[in-house]
């Protein structure tokens, strides 16, 4: 995202505290790769979740977020084929959604996969009146489970205007604390992973401590920097995304 920032205000700085605070989803799509995949299908457009490098923003004619995904995917041409990139959850979902036949590539967040359908199921019976909510980046079999399935900020805003008391959250567990401090009356219980480790906290963004912040801050470093190519081919397919989202009403929201 700081990357996303950097390309659509190049002339600012954008600084981020520690430059290894990267992603596993955008790891898992190498644009190299993908410039291989996707010559095999000259037809197809790519539409790429906004969680992606800078560089496969290059390789990409449309971006979307999870928020905004339904409505891009519903502005192309019914007749026109889709590559998707590079979470085969979410692209999974919206096929669902859609009932587009898109070829997705086989890329996802480490975070999503690790929920344990056997433990959720579980969970729910201990606790019969919560809602299960979950990201659309979780594999189908956690989505099938699902109450409601919605971006992070849809998550949160369900959680606000829904009447429900507790909620089993299947998404990356930062989101408990502000769901938390919306809704103070009301009992939050992240999914359980497969194992007893914390893999429901992205390692990535942990890395972004305080004390780092504070250090970007004053010293303001370190600093994105990218070329000027990537951020003059990148950039127009963010573009493209938020022309198509403000047509629908739609921000640029995760």
């Amino acid at each position: 995202m700081a990357e996303t920032a950097k390309m659509l205000s190049p002339s600012k700085k954008v600084l981020l505290p520690d430059l290894k605070a990267g992603c596993s989803l955008a790891d898992s799509c190498p644009p190299h790769l993908f410039r291989k995949f996707k010559e095999k299908y000259p037809d197809h457009i790519v539409v790429s979740y906004i969680n992606c490098t800078a560089e496969l923003k290059t390789l990409t004619d449309i971006c979307c977020t999870s928020t905004n995904a339904l409505a891009i995917i519903e502005s192309i041409p019914k007749d026109q084929p889709i590559i998707f990139a590079p979470d085969k959850n979410l692209g999974a979902y919206l096929v669902k959604k859609t009932g587009r036949d898109m070829v997705l590539w086989n890329g996802a967040c480490m975070v999503h996969e690790i929920f344990s359908h056997e433990r959720i199921v579980k969970l729910k019976a201990r606790h019969p009146n919560a809602r299960f909510i979950a990201h659309p980046e979780c594999e189908a079999h956690i989505l099938d489970m699902a109450d409601y399935i919605g971006s992070t900020t849809g998550l949160l805003k369900y959680t606000i205007n829904d009447a429900a008391q507790e909620y089993i959250v299947a998404t990356e567990a930062g989101i408990l604390h502000q769901m938390q401090k919306a809704s103070p009356h009301k009992t939050f219980i992240p999914a359980p992973p497969n194992n007893n480790c914390a893999c429901n906290d992205c390692p990535h963004m942990k890395r972004n401590t305080m004390e780092k912040l504070y250090l970007c801050m004053l010293y303001e470093q370190p600093e994105i920097m990218l070329p000027d190519w990537v951020i003059e081919q990148g950039v127009k397919s963010i573009d493209r995304m938020l022309e198509i989202s403000e047509k629908a009403g739609l921000g640029l929201k995760g």
